[in-house]
């Protein structure tokens, strides 16, 4: 736990939307920023995907987030990156990772707690986009799964549990494209003394249920068996607590600097009603920042 000046001397800066923030050193410097990628293959994404349909159809878990690892070229420095991209939560740290996240994972104000499971991505240019994305039944299950799933990790910490939105609808905009997201909106009512064990709350809803799957403790092992790299970082959690409230965000939409080297981290939800050309695709199009 840093605060904002700790933080800043060790080189690591953030910006959370309505919160502090210790980017105010950066001069903004508007540039054209041009992204590549190099993907795995379909066939090597298709021999992952088909080894979680195994264990999906045996009934070993029932929502595998399935992610990989991307080398990229970009004619920006992690810092311009992380300067420049338009994010809910943009996290710079050193110059090993930059961050610009859409999903929050938990908001603390007073004795109230949320959660904000995203589950469900397309490319808004396709014909209809908005009600293919909220007809599919796949994606009804998969977003369902999750809600369910946050919904068990918040009842074990918290009262009154409800769902005060289900599946609504985000934009995000990128140069090249606009992709809309699915989310919910989960709370929970807090012991008075809660915030004294605040820690406590945050491991034990963690990790993410979004970006693992259901159950998660199988799940988790079923992912380090077949994912072929090590995350890291990439899907943890970062948070700002002002001493009263907190805010904290999912670690996606995520560049690595690995040995001079650029690689994004991306991925989706499979089911038993995945389709492994979609679901390739849809890593393919969280490849982006979000500048336009």
């Amino acid at each position: 736990v840093l605060t904002s000046t700790q933080a800043e001397e060790q080189n690591i800066y953030f910006n959370f939307k309505n919160t502090n923030k210790n980017d105010s050193n950066f001069n903004l410097n508007q540039k054209e920023i041009s992204l590549k990628s190099s993907p795995l293959s379909i066939s090597k994404y298709k021999r992952a995907f088909d080894k979680v349909q195994q264990h999906l159809k045996r009934g070993n878990t029932y929502l595998v987030n399935l992610t990989a690892k991307t080398e990229i070229t970009v004619n920006a420095s992690l810092s311009e990156i992380f300067q420049l991209a338009k994010a809910k939560y943009r996290i710079l740290y050193k110059n090993e990772f930059v961050v610009f996240s859409p999903e929050t994972f938990v908001k603390i104000t007073g004795n109230k707690i949320f959660t904000y499971p995203m589950k469900g991505t397309i490319d808004a240019a396709i014909p209809n986009a908005k009600e293919k994305l909220i007809e599919n039944k796949k994606e009804l299950a998969e977003h369902a799964t999750i809600v369910d799933l946050l919904r068990n990790d918040l009842s074990k910490i918290a009262n009154n549990v409800t769902v005060e939105k289900f599946r609504y609808i985000e934009e995000i905009k990128t140069k090249n494209k606009k992709l809309l997201q699915v989310s919910s909106k989960i709370s929970a009512t807090l012991d008075s003394n809660s915030m004294e064990s605040l820690g406590d709350i945050l491991f034990s809803m963690l990790p993410a249920g979004s970006i693992t799957g259901a159950p998660k403790e199988k799940t988790l092992k079923i992912i380090q068996d077949i994912e072929n790299y090590k995350r890291g970082f990439y899907t943890g959690i970062a948070g700002y607590f002002d001493g009263e409230n907190l805010d904290s965000c999912v670690l996606i939409r995520f560049i690595e600097n690995k040995n001079g080297k650029f690689y994004y981290k991306s991925g989706g939800g499979i089911t038993t009603q995945s389709i492994a050309e979609e679901e390739y695709q849809e890593l393919i199009d969280k490849i982006y920042v979000p500048i336009n």
